[in-house]
């Protein structure tokens, strides 16, 4: 039967103790200069090496090279003493070790006090470790209250406790108080790496991270955890999979698509994740509790920039460069608001009845970031929109169109008496048969219904942009009412004028990736590597802080750009064919390229039609002129020149 870790491993000494320097040097220097007090009281979470140094501190107190002339803070390791207390002795006579959990009464502490009284049997002092010793009734502290504060100069005491509160102040005010602390993981690390070496024990990576998360701090927590981990290892090791499944922590690669999938807005996708976790048999709030972790490094990212990596040194080089692309796609607004609401569904989900539903939920306020009007989700659009992506498919209300409000005062009443009637236009809704008749020299414009579009109006043809005193210039068409229609006959169908949206690039499909567009997020780093080698100006465009993946299906990948220059150099350079051919030498298999926005389809469809013959206004808000389509062409001109130049 083999001797478990924390047994086999546990020091001798003080120079071997990790994690506590605070404790550990004023000891040394207190042993060395032979200012050793009568009582200590050690105190701390479990398994931080209290009952661990109180036995260090007594070997060396009765190791027979410690002289009132000649004081050492290292036992030697071969007179009787120390060989008797070292790792696997047998014990010695001088030293005894109390659990006060089992001893704590009066009747123990009278017991205690009497063997005190004794002198030692070989050694230079008589030590008593009372372990657990907040275990210890008030009645029996007062009875060692005596011998504690006016021991004789042969007894030494060391309490051992992990709440130093419970020790009656009288106690405590006649020890020397070392608080030990919890081992951080930049020193846990490092040390059970040597441990599997010297074990032979190939360790993966990513294994000792979920280890030391495990153990949460405590050395032998965190100890039992590896042996466990190293007994049902096979021959090739510890592996991240197996040691994330026994854990019950979630898989990297998991919460990879799910931070992917809620970057590119695919509700489709991160539902599916939710599906996985609870198919595989994961606990909702564990996996809530890894997102919110995640979420965390990404806004340390977020915030530190390339001294991310000294905070997070415990996280794989390759891990770092995916994060750090999830990290841009998100923003640093949508991510603290996702880790709000992370922290928020944690906290709801302690003992709900339906963590699932919990879950779900989650997903859906992390997607819909739109539907937020406190001033988390105000922050995560307004970033967005920095950033120069749309506003996270805020909705666009149909009713606020000024298209119908803006028409009628367009047109003059004296220049509607001037000007021959046009035909009848069709309007969009029909004209009840009791409306009266309008006046002479009147203009009735039918009001319409709300979320409907006006009918179209000509506006005025003009020589120049800006001219309004030109001869030739016709004046402007009045609308004539639409005459009612028969009884029994419907109305006829409004003309649908065209859109300026028709013209623009296909928006980016919501929701509708599939296992497909799960497995090439998580691939596609690879398939950046190929496109480099290939082409480096298709690899500068296609990336990740200029396009993700947006969807692939049976035929076609497409490639959402955060600006329509992007995409239009993507769909004209003959980058499409770079990337499908580095997509079939890295995956084995064909696919056609597609460039789209990353805007959403419902704010497109949601986009109120311009008046037919009139401009609709571009993105920035002003209405089309010369001077802004030249600035625009300026702007894909130097794109195009830009990408040119990766070409020499």
């Amino acid at each position: 039967m083999s001797q478990a870790l924390y047994r086999r491993y546990r020091p001798e000494n003080f120079a071997e103790v990790i994690g506590q320097d605070h404790v550990t040097a004023p000891l040394r220097q207190a042993l060395r200069s032979g200012q050793v007090n009568h009582a200590y009281l050690f105190s701390g979470p479990r398994g931080c090496g209290k009952t661990t140094s109180a036995r260090i501190l007594a070997r060396i107190l009765n190791c027979a090279q410690n002289t009132e002339a000649s004081p050492t803070d290292t036992p030697c390791g071969v007179c009787p003493s120390c060989v008797e207390l070292a790792r696997g002795g047998p014990g010695s006579l001088d030293v005894v070790e109390i659990d006060a959990a089992s001893h704590g009464g009066v009747d123990d502490a009278r017991e205690l006090r009497e063997r005190a009284t004794f002198a030692p049997a070989r050694d230079r002092y008589k030590i008593f470790i009372l372990d657990e010793a907040h275990m210890v009734s008030p009645q029996g502290f007062n009875a060692l209250l005596k011998i504690v504060e006016e021991p004789p100069p042969h007894i030494k005491f060391i309490f051992a406790t992990t709440e130093p509160d419970k020790v009656i102040g009288t106690i405590r005010s006649r020890t020397h108080h070392y608080p030990f602390r919890l081992v951080p993981p930049d020193v846990l690390v490092p040390y059970l790496g040597q441990l599997c070496a010297s074990e032979s024990v190939p360790v993966g990576s990513g294994v000792l991270p979920l280890v030391v998360r495990a153990g949460g701090g405590s050395v032998r927590d965190t100890l039992s955890v590896l042996d466990q981990l190293i007994a049902g290892a096979g021959s090739g090791g510890l592996e991240y999979e197996g040691a994330a499944a026994l854990l019950g922590y979630t898989q990297a690669s998991l919460l990879d698509d799910l931070v992917e999938a809620i970057a590119a807005r695919d509700g489709a996708s991160a539902f599916r994740v939710v599906d996985r976790v609870i198919s595989t048999g994961h606990e909702p709030r564990r996996f809530v509790e890894d997102l919110l972790e995640r979420l965390r490094d990404l806004i340390v990212i977020a915030a530190s920039g390339d001294a991310a990596d000294a905070a997070l040194r415990d996280v794989p080089a390759d891990q770092m460069q995916s994060m750090r692309a999830q990290a841009s796609h998100l923003g640093a607004a949508e991510l603290s608001r996702s880790a709000d609401l992370a922290n928020a569904a944690l906290t709801e989900m302690s003992g709900a009845t339906s963590p699932r539903l919990h879950l779900e939920l989650l997903m859906a306020r992390l997607l819909l970031p739109a539907v937020d009007d406190d001033r988390s989700g105000l922050g995560a659009r307004l970033d967005r929109l920095e950033r120069g992506l749309p506003a996270a498919g805020a909705p666009v209300r149909a009713a606020e169109a000024p298209v119908a409000r803006d028409v009628a005062p367009a047109v003059a009443p004296a220049t509607v008496a001037a000007a021959p009637v046009a035909p009848p236009a069709p309007v969009a809704a029909p004209v009840p048969a009791a409306m009266p008749a309008p006046a002479d020299g009147e203009v009735d414009v039918p009001r319409q219904p709300r979320g409907t579009e006006a009918p179209a109006v000509e506006p005025a043809a003009t020589d120049e942009p800006g001219s309004t005193d030109s001869p030739a210039a016709p004046a402007s068409r009045p609308v004539a009412a639409a005459p009612p229609a028969p009884a029994g006959q419907p109305p006829a169908p409004a003309a649908q004028p065209p859109s300026a949206a028709s013209a623009a690039p296909p928006a980016a499909p919501q929701g509708t990736g599939g296992p497909d567009t799960e497995m090439l997020r998580r691939r596609w780093p690879e398939v950046l590597e190929t496109i480099k080698g290939l082409r480096r100006v298709t690899w500068a465009l296609v990336d990740p802080r200029n396009a993700q993946v947006a969807e692939l299906d049976a035929t076609t990948l497409r490639l959402s750009f955060d600006t329509a220059a992007l995409a239009g150099t993507f769909r004209n350079g003959g980058h499409p064919d770079v990337v499908a051919r580095a997509v079939r030498e890295t995956l084995g298999f064909d696919v056609r390229v597609e460039g789209i926005l990353t805007e959403q389809t419902s704010a497109a469809a949601g986009r109120p039609a311009a008046p037919a013959g009139q401009q609709s206004p571009p993105a920035d808000g002003g209405w089309g002129t010369p001077a802004s389509s030249g600035s625009r062409a300026a702007g894909q001109s130097a794109v195009e020149r830009a990408a040119a130049s990766w070409d020499q």
